[in-house]
């Protein structure tokens, strides 16, 4: 783990695995610590994979402003990063609401960006799920055991009723192709520190009109993903000229843990070219 400065001072904690051309990863939450991404499925094998904390998530610190947390204003962390690390352009990659900081920084930096990979992105320029889509997916799941109690936490999460914290908790099983132990320890995990509560409100002020990437994009989606959905992915395939969008059969938010080895093909051999 290694710490850098950025432009107002705040310190930001990242990490790097393997060797190789560099593969910049964002974190969702918004405000999750990096760590949960792992090693992507094995990317590390043959990249350089570089994980950022963003700042006021997982090991970097809370700035002094909140403000500056939002997703617009953390592309000047990407660049300070960029610097720090002396590249002179490297393979972006941002997971569920990580992908709205990684789409601004492609858009004002595409000379810096080689491709851009997109996975379970929340939308273009904000959350976009399809409430009728999301609905269409949990319901699908009424077979399984745990879905009354999901059911019901998810109901008084939508009604602003219960502790919110409590309530996600119970509906991560939506978040998944297949709700086993490797989906809940990679859920629970208890060395991960915790999102902030005010995390979420400062991320997303900064949400507005989305502007397409003039780089080469791959948009990856879960076909199970009961906490976004396949829509927002769908809107930024659409918004980038080029874009490819892939759909990954029976996997949910988190694709590469529950299928790793065809996550990291799809995605290394993008990343190729």
């Amino acid at each position: 783990m290694t710490t850098f400065q950025a432009h107002d001072g705040t310190a930001l904690h990242y990490e790097q695995l393997g060797d190789g051309a560099p593969l910049l990863a964002i974190p969702g939450g918004p405000g999750a610590d990096a760590r949960y991404l792992g090693d992507l499925g094995g990317l590390d094998a043959h990249r350089r994979l570089i994980r950022l904390d963003p700042r006021g998530s997982g090991r970097s610190t809370e700035p002094a402003d909140r403000a500056s947390c939002s997703f617009t204003e953390q592309v000047k962390d990407l660049e300070a990063l960029r610097e720090h690390l002396g590249l002179d352009s490297f393979d972006l990659l941002g997971h569920s609401a990580g992908a709205l900081t990684a789409q601004r920084y492609a858009a004002e930096f595409p000379h810096r960006v080689r491709s851009l990979v997109l996975v379970t992105p929340v939308g273009r320029g904000s959350r976009e799920p399809d409430e009728a889509e999301l609905a269409a997916l949990r319901a699908a799941r009424a077979d399984q055991p745990w879905y009354p109690d999901a059911a019901r936490a998810a109901a008084l999460l939508a009604a602003g009723q219960g502790d919110p914290a409590e309530l996600t908790e119970r509906i991560t099983p939506f978040f998944w192709g297949s709700w086993d132990d490797r989906a809940r320890a990679a859920s629970f995990d208890p060395e991960l520190v915790p999102i902030a509560l005010w995390m979420r409100a400062a991320f997303y002020a900064g949400a507005g009109e989305a502007a397409p990437v003039a780089v080469p994009v791959l948009v990856v989606a879960g076909q199970l993903d009961g906490m976004i959905g396949t829509a927002p992915a769908r809107l930024a395939a659409a918004l980038h000229p080029g874009a490819r969008l892939e759909v990954l059969e029976g996997v949910g938010h988190r694709p590469w843990v529950e299928k790793p080895a065809e996550f990291a093909r799809l995605v290394g051999e993008f990343l190729l070219g």
